[in-house]
């Protein structure tokens, strides 16, 4: 079973024990075989990628995602996850939402991707690739926007990409996810140059004004 089929039997089966009753994300993530770091990325990533703003909760996202990187990086064999995040607990529905929308994106993208470039992927250097994208992505989600849209979108993107990158063994995945990293960082960059440019003439103004 690759690493596609493992993730579409994966989400049936926790749909399923959660009818039973609500399932925590830590139990879920339990389940998983060793290392799961595409897997893991891809379930909690889901909701950042919407374009709206989800104040703490994407702070408390990019935490997460750093730690992540960070045992990724590290060469850890079994991700941990965080117990505030670890102890959310997810009903039958929040399972069937997340996993049928999570499913329509991969088998989407399951369409394009294919192995190559797998220096990017594989090995002790595919691993601490991964890290790095995890924890930057991580480290931009943290930073407090407010109501700024795409602010948890776009370094969900470089997330979301470097997942399909390493359960396809797909490399070009890889580079798409640091080119999303590069979108975020000219996107956030702009967004406080034009807040110092505002600020100024607001300066200005109420300065001339009085």
């Amino acid at each position: 079973m690759n690493d596609y089929e493992r993730l579409v039997a994966t989400l049936l089966r926790f749909e399923q024990e959660a009818k039973l009753r609500p399932l925590t994300l830590g139990e879920a993530l339990n389940s998983l075989a060793g290392n799961a770091y595409a897997l893991i990325a891809l379930i909690l990533v889901i909701p950042f990628v919407q374009p709206v703003p989800l104040g703490p909760i994407t702070v408390l996202g990019g935490i997460t995602f750093i730690i992540l990187g960070w045992q990724m990086w590290r060469g850890y064999a079994s991700p941990m996850l965080p117990k505030k995040m670890r102890n959310i607990e997810m009903s039958e529905n929040s399972w069937r939402m997340l996993g049928n929308t999570c499913l329509k994106i991969v088998n989407f993208c399951h369409k394009f991707t294919k192995r190559r470039m797998l220096s990017l992927v594989e090995g002790r250097q595919g691993q601490k690739i991964g890290g790095m994208i995890l924890m930057v992505s991580g480290a931009l989600m943290t930073i407090p926007f407010g109501v700024l849209p795409l602010n948890n979108s776009l370094p969900g993107l470089a997330i979301l990409f470097f997942c399909f990158g390493d359960m396809e063994s797909d490399g070009l995945m890889t580079m798409i996810a640091f080119g999303w990293i590069v979108v975020t960082i000219i996107y956030f960059s702009a967004f406080f140059i034009g807040l110092y440019f505002l600020g100024n003439e607001v300066f200005e103004y109420l300065k001339f004004g009085t």
